[in-house]
């Protein structure tokens, strides 16, 4: 067994705090990593309170993990020790369904298992998550860093990031294309550094006057004041693709207003209430809502292989462990450009 600290949520009413417990040894195929660094996503907030009802305790969140290969089981041909490797969203799927099959493993059959909160599959224990020292996990489930890149800006590359590359990959966003952003946060950034790197006419869509000059440096084309209905008007009906990367409750119809006919808005962020949308602006031109979720091993890797291409990784604000609390609370607030990054060696 392998000794393991962290920061525990032991409720959906308490803050997190310090907690020890036990890791597996690898097995065959399974790597060790010390952590390095971890990113703060929304989702953690949602599930250390509790807010989607389907949360274990304790509780170690963190799945945007950057570390160090500690250790490597007999039959391990990806990784060896010294090496740099990162996890994200999920460790595990059933690995024979068709989805897995074909490298999509987040969409798993049977269910993939996720990096905290969830029921591993190889021991039954719940799965403790990257606010910690230490992982394990299959090879598999483990992905190769660029050398070029930043760890501390990879970190969130790993759900932020793939959430938003593999939808623009998906509906093959590119040069020709107006695209919008909804939403300038973790996610938002990332799809908007994405879709400009693609080549695609890229507009910020935002409620905060305030974020124009960091939408413009961070690759936007165009910045939309979503609350003005002037400037809303003047893009009516001439996008092709819109990614909503927004976390918090909000009208749908403004944006499926701004989608050509046959185009896609694609929804990314995880609101706590379904949004309402009006079927007759679906019926009118024939537009679609979708959604997207993370990416599977291959993609995920090949999105970090793109970043490492281009030198794209996610704007941070580094905090050691002890001040994951004051940061939930001020991703709340919006207070952070645009990712919040745990380094870990402050657990030491």
């Amino acid at each position: 067994m392998l000794s393991s600290k962290g920061f525990a949520a032991h409720s959906a009413q308490t803050p997190l705090a310090p907690f020890t417990f036990s890791r597996r040894a690898p097995g065959p195929t399974e790597i060790a990593i010390e952590i390095l660094y971890c990113g703060v996503c929304h989702t953690d907030i949602h599930m250390a309170r509790n807010e989607w009802g389907q949360s274990m305790y304790p509780m170690v969140p963190g799945h945007e993990i950057v570390g160090r290969v500690a250790g490597v089981g007999s039959a391990v041909k990806k990784f060896k020790v010294g090496e740099i490797a990162a996890i994200g969203v999920i460790v595990d799927s059933c690995r024979k369904c068709e989805p897995c099959d074909r490298g999509e493993e987040h969409y798993c059959l049977e269910g993939p298992t996720l990096t905290y909160a969830a029921k591993d599959r190889v021991d039954g224990t719940t799965t403790m998550g990257g606010y910690s020292n230490n992982y394990v996990v299959d090879e598999r489930f483990a992905l190769t860093v660029p050398a070029n890149l930043d760890l501390a800006g990879v970190a969130p590359l790993l759900c932020a990031g793939i959430t938003t590359y593999s939808p623009l990959r998906h509906w093959k966003v590119g040069p020709g294309m107006k695209v919008g952003i909804i939403g300038l946060g973790g996610l938002g950034h990332m799809a908007l550094k994405f879709a400009h790197s693609f080549g695609a006419h890229t507009v910020q869509l935002t409620t905060s006057p305030k974020k124009k000059e960091d939408a413009l440096r961070l690759g936007a084309d165009e910045v939309v004041v979503s609350t003005d209905e002037e400037q809303m008007k003047k893009h009516a009906a001439s996008f092709d693709f819109i990614i909503d990367a927004v976390s918090a409750p909000h009208e749908m119809a403004p944006y499926l207003a701004l989608l050509k006919q046959d185009a896609t808005l694609t929804i990314v962020g995880l609101p706590e209430r379904p949004p309402s949308i009006d079927i007759f602006q679906l019926i009118s031109k024939r537009i679609a809502v979708a959604g997207s979720m993370i990416g599977g091993m291959p993609e995920t890797q090949a999105m970090l292989d793109y970043c490492g291409k281009n030198d794209i990784t996610a704007d941070v604000e580094v905090i050691p462990m002890e001040k994951i609390n004051e940061a939930f609370d001020r991703m709340l607030k919006q207070d952070v450009k645009y990712r919040f990054v745990v380094d870990m060696s402050s657990l030491k």
